[in-house]
């Protein structure tokens, strides 16, 4: 008679292999704050449709297009009639296919340059703030706050009578309105940084105060503020497109996203696909930039409980 078989215990789990193991069953890879999950169809259709508007951004003089001012047939042509011409021609008889992706150059360009002066001066402010504290954040808190209380279509119109009406003194307006948003991030994320222990381990070994912001302080905070410059991007992108419809924005016959809009409207009955096109650019643009930094958001922002 053969002795029963002791049941071998089962070795202790290991707590970490215990938390990973989770999300090993669910075929997803663990990481620091989820950063390596799979993206999701939204996300991978919005780099594909930004990638797609970056390129004809970059390449719009190299692709074979007809010249965005040139008058080159019929006008209010409807799409796919005329296969020189795929998405028709405007009230002029113009490519309409052309503008759009000429006038993608000064929406994005527009955008972006009113994010990166925004980002690039709120964020060293806001960090300069926050370390510094005292009298230097409380005249910048005025500032900024003097700032947000004036209506944005005041402040477009006072640099527009200024200067000249052109793609730089957008981007100059447009990075104004933006740069409170992005220092109100930077100085409350500099202020829970500023008592880590990396901060006072520079102050210990008598690190400078320049060095201590610009070396230690700004490349962490850079963090959420890149994540949310897709969410400004597209208020830009909008704030343009708004501008150009008013008669504010890049004048014509400078091609322009708002501009094409503001053609069209009067036409919206007998051909609106004058106006549908453009609109359609405009809500796939910035859905797509709202999503993606959704997503940055969630993969490398830094938790408000991390930062405590």
């Amino acid at each position: 008679m053969s002795t029963p078989r002791k049941r071998q215990s089962a070795p202790p789990l290991d707590p970490v292999a215990a938390a990973v193991a989770p999300d090993l069953a669910d075929g997803v890879d663990a990481g620091p704050s989820g950063m390596s999950r799979r993206p999701s169809w939204a996300v991978v259709g919005a780099v594909c449709w930004l990638g797609v508007v970056l390129f004809a951004v970059v390449f719009a003089s190299l692709l074979p297009l007809h010249e965005p001012g040139a008058l080159v047939g019929t006008p209010r042509t409807a799409p796919f009639v005329d296969l020189s011409d795929p998405l028709g021609r405007d009230w002029l008889g113009r490519s309409q296919l052309s503008r759009l992706v000429n006038g993608a150059r000064t929406s994005i360009l527009v955008g972006a340059g009113a994010v990166g002066l925004g980002l690039t001066v709120g964020g060293v402010l806001g960090a300069a703030a926050g370390y510094v504290r005292g009298r230097t954040e409380g005249v910048l808190n005025i500032a900024a706050d003097a700032m947000v209380s004036l209506p944005p279509l005041f402040v477009l119109l006072v640099i527009t009578a200024v200067l000249s009406q052109d793609r730089q003194t957008l981007v100059l307006g447009l990075g104004l309105i933006a740069t409170p948003a992005f220092y109100r991030l930077a100085r409350a994320s500099t202020m829970s940084l500023a008592s880590r222990d990396f901060v006072m381990a520079a102050k210990a070994m008598g690190a400078s105060p320049s060095r201590i912001m610009f070396r230690e302080l700004l490349p962490n905070v850079i963090i959420p503020l890149l994540s949310y410059s897709f969410l400004i991007f597209a208020i830009m992108v909008v704030a343009e497109g708004s501008l150009s419809f008013l008669g504010l924005g890049v004048p014509p016959p400078a091609p322009s996203w708002g501009g094409q809009l503001a053609g069209g409207r009067q036409f919206l009955s007998t051909d609106p696909h004058l106006v549908i096109v453009p609109g359609l650019l405009f809500v796939f643009t910035v859905l797509s930039l709202n999503v993606l930094g959704d997503d940055v958001r969630r993969r490398f922002d830094i938790k408000e409980s991390s930062l405590q």
